[in-house]
């Protein structure tokens, strides 16, 4: 792969990785950021450096590349859902969407693909499975992916090839849900959240980075993509693991009055989760590479 590719949100637990393996690789990266200081600390060797207020400033950056990747978003579990931060979440995803979008469709060299970080929460919650078939589901989260990624179509329109990777609970030690759950583990006061009982849709930050490159290898690829691992379990099942491998116990349950104390609304996307399937992917024939909880917890962790 020699292709230059613009990454979007290129400083957050996915953009960084998957900056650092592109360039690498030999592909010509322009990062785009609110920071250049912390994009050039932490991504260096890219090929182009960007700033962008998505607010005020068209996306002309996407002009004369052939994939960009859309990363940029507000952290929708970094603090209770209060109308402010919906509103946060939802511009920064929407509008920067269409931004983007609307910069290839203005670009006189357009890319070929554009490939934007969607979310699972399309599904809403509930005890059911779900594949890219499924129907969406209702509340905030179901909306905004519905809306984000509606955005995100419109770059069909003129024959760009839209890949929209609803992704799941991404593992990763050094950032994301896994870094704030392993510190109770090592106090020796971790266990599940909720009830245990509802199922935990995860995916490993190595697959996923694998995954965003065979979207960019493989032209069939299109629509919207389930980010999971094949290998479905539930929170119980995965605080198991997870003490297991740190060689802790897992039986102080978080109850479900604590978390919607401490997250409000934002509590039901961890106690309600649905068994989402990544269908399509395996369709389309992508091998995981980490298809058990626990594997995958020894090798993030090591």
């Amino acid at each position: 792969m020699n292709k230059k590719i613009v990454i979007t949100g290129a400083t957050g637990l996915i953009g960084r990785r998957l900056s650092i393996e592109l360039i690498n690789e030999g592909n010509q990266v322009t990062v785009v950021s609110r920071s250049l200081e912390k994009a050039n600390k932490l991504i260096p060797g890219a090929n182009n450096y960007v700033t962008w207020n998505h607010e005020t400033e068209p996306a002309d950056f996407v002009n004369g590349n052939d994939v960009v990747i859309h990363l940029m978003g507000e952290n929708i579990m970094s603090r209770r859902w209060t109308a402010e931060h919906k509103k946060n979440v939802y511009n920064s995803r929407i509008e920067s969407t269409r931004k983007i979008v609307d910069g290839i469709k203005q670009s006189v060299s357009k890319p070929s693909l554009l490939i934007h970080s969607s979310a699972i929460g399309y599904y809403g919650i509930g005890n059911f499975e779900a594949d890219e078939s499924s129907a969406k589901g209702s509340g905030f989260l179901a909306d905004v992916v519905d809306e984000w990624e509606k955005e995100a179509e419109r770059v069909e329109e003129v024959n760009v090839r839209r890949v929209s990777l609803r992704l799941g609970i991404v593992l990763d030690k050094n950032d994301g849900a896994l870094k704030r759950m392993v510190l109770p583990f090592r106090f020796f006061i971790g266990g599940p959240l909720g009830s245990g009982k509802q199922w935990f849709p995860w995916i490993s930050i190595d697959d996923v980075i694998a995954i965003f490159k065979f979207a960019i290898e493989n032209t069939d690829v299109t629509g919207a993509v389930n980010t999971v691992s094949q290998k479905v379990i539930t929170m119980n099942e995965f605080a198991k693991s997870l003490g297991k491998v740190l060689n802790r116990p897992s039986l102080i349950r978080v109850p479900e009055y604590v978390l919607k104390m401490m997250l409000g609304e934002a509590a039901d996307a961890l106690i309600y989760g649905v068994k989402v399937i990544p269908k399509k992917l395996n369709d389309y024939g992508y091998k995981f590479k980490q298809d058990s909880i626990e594997s995958a917890l020894r090798s993030i962790l090591s």
